[in-house]
């Protein structure tokens, strides 16, 4: 359980340097080969390619802040995990999530010399096309988190 903590600490110390604008903060809890993969789809693999993704971001848009939920953590190895996570975004000024912005995070985190790091971030739309009830379940869920 205690290494179950680590990891979803982790997992939370990327929202936050995400909320806080910081990319250099988010691409220090990647491993040197690790791989982010964007909302839109976007792919930038290494520390600099990540950091030169997210950077121009946080410097042209208001991002909105993260709302999450662990819903799993599972363990590959001793070594080796996978988190998945549902996300919702607050835009900045606002008080309320918006459900186009849902999604489904996974993180693929390795242990290197006693250091949790991630390998893999994918940030996966839950758009639930042509599903409504679902973006609404996904939503009250994360609504609860804002309580």
């Amino acid at each position: 359980m205690v290494v179950q903590n680590e990891i979803q600490a982790l997992y939370q110390q990327l929202l936050d340097a995400w909320d806080d604008c910081n990319a250099r903060g988010m691409v220090e809890l990647f491993t040197e080969d690790g791989e982010l993969i964007g909302f839109d789809g976007s792919q930038a693999i290494g520390r600099e390619e990540i950091f030169s993704h997210l950077h121009p971001i946080f410097e042209d848009h208001p991002t909105a802040k993260f709302v999450n939920k662990v819903k799993d953590v599972r363990f590959l190895d001793s070594e080796v995990a996978i988190l998945r996570a549902i996300a919702g975004m607050v835009p900045r000024g606002q008080s309320d999530i918006n459900p186009a912005a849902n999604t489904h995070h996974t993180l693929v985190v390795v242990n290197i010399e006693g250091v949790w790091r991630i390998h893999l971030f994918q940030n996966t739309p839950a758009q639930f096309h042509g599903r409504p009830e679902l973006v609404k379940q996904m939503t009250d869920e994360l609504r609860e988190w804002l309580k």
